[in-house]
C-alpha cells in the first residue's frame, strides 16, 4: 500500500490520451480513468470505454453504480482488460449521478457501499478501492465519513481516497462542489490516526507538489498514505515531472516539458497512424508550458493549427519551437543587459 501520488479521475479530461501524456511525466503515479458506469460497461462499446495503452500502467478503472451484481461483472471485465485497480466512485455530485443512485449520494447508504465493495472485491484479484467525500448535505461528516469507511473496511476494503469536502447535492452545481464547500483536511488526518491499519489518501484543493509534500508530512504523528492531485495536474502538468523524485525518492532526473513531449511522441505517432485526430491528444498538453516564455504561442499553435486537415507531429514541433525561440530571445536580452 505504498501509493503516494495518484491523478484524480476527471470526466471529459482523464481519457486514454491524457493518461498516456501524464505517464510521459511520471512513471510512478497511479492514473485513473474517467468514471464509467457499470451499465455502460455491461452494455456499451467496451473497447471504446475501457481500452487503454500498456504505457499507462499503473492505471485504475473507476466505476459508478449501486447494484452489487452489475458492479461485480463490470469489475471482472475491467480486470480482464488489465486494469491494476478497480475503484468505486462515492463522490461525484452531479445530477445525472444522483438520478442513477451512485456517486456522492451513496454516502447516505454506507451499507450499500459496503455491499458493492464486497461484490467487487470478490470478483477481482486486483485491489478494490473507494473514492468518497466526507459527507453530503446535512450529514455530520464526523459520522458519515467514518460510517462509510468502517462499513467498507468490515468487508475487507483497505484503500480509500477521501475528497476532504462535503458534497451539496441541492443548491450547488458540480463545479461549485469542487470549490464552495470548505475543506476539512483535519478530519481526513483524524481518520488515518484512528484507523491506522487502512490506507488513506487525501484529495481536494491540492495545488502543487509543495502542498502534496506537506500533506505527507508526519510531524503531527499521522502518516497519510497518499495524495491525489486533480486540476493542478491537468492545468499545470509539468509539475508531474518532479513527482518521481520528490514523492518517491527516485534517483532519475526530473522530466522537463521538452523531454515529456519527446516521450509522448511515439504515442502521438501511433494514434495518428490509427486515425485519431491530433487535437484529441494535444488538448491535454495545453498547460505544459505554463509560466514559461512562449507559453501563449504554444497553446495557440496546438489549439488552432492542430485542427487543420491532416495535422500531424509538425504542429507539435512548431509549438515546441515557439517556446525554445521565446526562451532564447529572453536569454539574449539578459546577456545584453
Amino acid at each position: 500500500m505504498n501509493r503516494r501520488l495518484s491523478i484524480a479521475p476527471m470526466m471529459d479530461w482523464t481519457d486514454r490520451h491524457c493518461r498516456a501524456f501524464h505517464r510521459a511525466l511520471t512513471t510512478e503515479a497511479l492514473l485513473y480513468t474517467e468514471m464509467v458506469t457499470a451499465p455502460a460497461v455491461l452494455h456499451g462499446d467496451q473497447q471504446r470505454l475501457l481500452g487503454f495503452d500498456a504505457v499507462e500502467h499503473p492505471v485504475a478503472l473507476q466505476l459508478g453504480g449501486s447494484d452489487p451484481a452489475q458492479l461485480a461483472e463490470a469489475a471482472r471485465i475491467g480486470a480482464a482488460f488489465g486494469y491494476d485497480e478497480i475503484n468505486l466512485n462515492v463522490g461525484c455530485p452531479s445530477d445525472r449521478v444522483q438520478s442513477g443512485r451512485f456517486g456522492a449520494c451513496l454516502m447516505r447508504e454506507p451499507q450499500l457501499v459496503a455491499d458493492c465493495m464486497a461484490a467487487i472485491k470478490d470478483a477481482v484479484s486486483v485491489p478494490a478501492t473507494v473514492k468518497c467525500r466526507i459527507g453530503v448535505d446535512d450529514q455530520d461528516p464526523q459520522v458519515s465519513l467514518f460510517a462509510t469507511v468502517d462499513a467498507c473496511a468490515a468487508v475487507g476494503i483497505e484503500i480509500f481516497v477521501v475528497h476532504a469536502r462535503m458534497a451539496w447535492l441541492k443548491g450547488l452545481s458540480p463545479k461549485e462542489n469542487r470549490d464552495v464547500p470548505p475543506l476539512d483536511y483535519a478530519l481526513v488526518r483524524r481518520l488515518k490516526r484512528e484507523r491506522p491499519h487502512l490506507s488513506i489518501s487525501i484529495n481536494g484543493g491540492i495545488a502543487s507538489l509543495d502542498e502534496a509534500e506537506a500533506h505527507l508530512d508526519d510531524s503531527d504523528g499521522v502518516q497519510l498514505d497518499g495524495v491525489m492531485l486533480g486540476r493542478a495536474a491537468y492545468h499545470e502538468p509539468a509539475i508531474l515531472g518532479q513527482a518521481d523524485r520528490r514523492l518517491y525518492g527516485a534517483a532519475t532526473p526530473d522530466v522537463d516539458a521538452f523531454a515529456a513531449i519527446d516521450r509522448y511522441r511515439p504515442y502521438l505517432a501511433a494514434r495518428l497512424e490509427e486515425g485519431v485526430l491530433l487535437p484529441a491528444m494535444t488538448r491535454h498538453m495545453l498547460g505544459l508550458m505554463h509560466g514559461r516564455p512562449g507559453a501563449r504561442a504554444f497553446r495557440r499553435i496546438l489549439t488552432v493549427e492542430s485542427i487543420a486537415a491532416g495535422a500531424g507531429l509538425e504542429v507539435v514541433d512548431r509549438a515546441v519551437d515557439a517556446v525554445r525561440e521565446a526562451e532564447a530571445r529572453l536569454e539574449l536580452r539578459g546577456e545584453a543587459a
